[in-house]
């Protein structure tokens, strides 16, 4: 049996890098139709949990999985979810191409080389 996580991945190299990115994809302002199609949901959802603006605007609530940061904190919470029993990570990020690739260079490699 494998056990996975899925998460919304934004990797920088420093903390107001990735704010300022974070800032981008959760800003959902109230002209916009993500804020009104939120506003639906919250009426009609039947969740016992509040979800935010911020966790709306990423699907799947992806930002509670703690894979935004510098690298050296991404790559410590992969090393966590690891520790756990989790094996396979479900990585959501926009542009797509461009995040995964930073992904891989920033995050994957270098623990390929730790753990070497």
């Amino acid at each position: 049996m494998q056990y996975g996580v899925a998460g919304y991945t934004v990797v920088r190299n420093d903390q107001a890098d990735v704010d300022r990115e974070l800032t981008r994809i959760t800003n959902v302002s109230p002209d916009s139709p993500g804020y009104h199609n939120y506003q639906d949901w919250i009426a009609n959802t039947q969740l016992e949990q509040r979800v935010s603006l911020e966790d709306y605007s990423v699907s799947n609530r992806g930002l509670r999985a703690g894979l935004c940061g510098t690298p050296w904190q991404v790559q410590d919470q992969v090393v966590a979810f690891e520790k756990a029993g989790i094996d396979l990570l479900l990585l959501q990020c926009s542009p797509q191409i461009e995040e995964m690739e930073r992904f891989a260079e920033l995050v994957i490699q270098p623990l390929r080389t730790r753990a070497g």
